[in-house]
């Protein structure tokens, strides 16, 4: 099972051109049958997309091709950085580079919550929780509780939705932090470039496959790269990072 992380189009940092990710996720839905973890029987060529932080970009750009090619995905959000509703203009909202994004919240560099609201009602988008503020929770002074914990009651009072998936920020934690994770969600996604049989990951977290700044539509999931992440799963599950 491949699990996929993606972070922006169009953007200076972590991203991809819109051209080339259309035609990514246009070869996606021709060769793969993508899926949330909460499907309990996986399909043939499963795969999972995950895209991180949920930026406004992903409801602009990134959403309408979901739509066009029928493909599901998780958002993995902050509610720190959300705000409930925006009338400020695309032209702002997309106007700033990667690192004012969070900095810059109060002019909706992020999806609202009016927009998650719409994107999850399609039923090609489940919103999981990114921590409660973006923070590497192994810095010393973290409030655990707030990060695992708050983020997910506030996604599930303010969507009306059970949240069953949580993705590390920076892909950081230690297995202290990912006893309390399992204690409040089922499923814990990574970053990794692994893949692995099924939703029980490795060591119980997802590894994702880095899909930002793709030089083709199709060249991660060339016959090489294959290889190399399968290496890298057997690796990895020995060692445990």
């Amino acid at each position: 099972m491949i699990s996929m992380m993606y972070h922006h189009v169009e953007s200076d940092r972590c991203s991809n051109k819109l051209t080339i990710f259309e035609e990514h996720l246009h070869y996606i839905s021709e060769n793969f049958t993508s899926l949330f973890p909460t499907q309990k029987e996986l399909p043939k060529n499963p795969i999972c997309l995950v895209f991180d932080d949920g930026y406004y970009d992903f409801y602009k750009f990134i959403y309408p091709l979901l739509q066009k090619y029928k493909l599901k995905a998780l958002l993995a959000v902050t509610p720190k950085y959300i705000l409930e509703d925006t009338d400020i203009t695309d032209n702002i909202r997309l106007g700033f580079e990667h690192n004012e994004l969070f900095k810059e919240y109060q002019n909706a560099t992020f999806c609202t919550y009016k927009e998650l609201h719409e994107m999850q009602k399609s039923g090609l988008v489940q919103i999981v929780s990114h921590s409660y503020s973006h923070i590497n929770l192994l810095e010393d002074g973290v409030n655990l509780e707030e990060e695992l914990i708050t983020s997910k009651k506030l996604i599930e009072e303010k969507l009306e939705t059970k949240v069953e998936s949580f993705v590390f920020p920076f892909g950081k934690y230690n297995q202290k932090i990912l006893d309390a994770t399992k204690k409040e969600y089922q499923y814990a996604f990574r970053i990794g470039n692994a893949i692995q049989k099924d939703f029980n990951g490795i060591h119980g977290v997802v590894y994702r496959i880095d899909g930002d700044f793709l030089k083709s539509p199709s060249e991660i999931f060339s016959f090489s790269k294959m290889l190399n992440f399968r290496f890298k799963t057997v690796i990895k599950s020995i060692t445990g990072n």
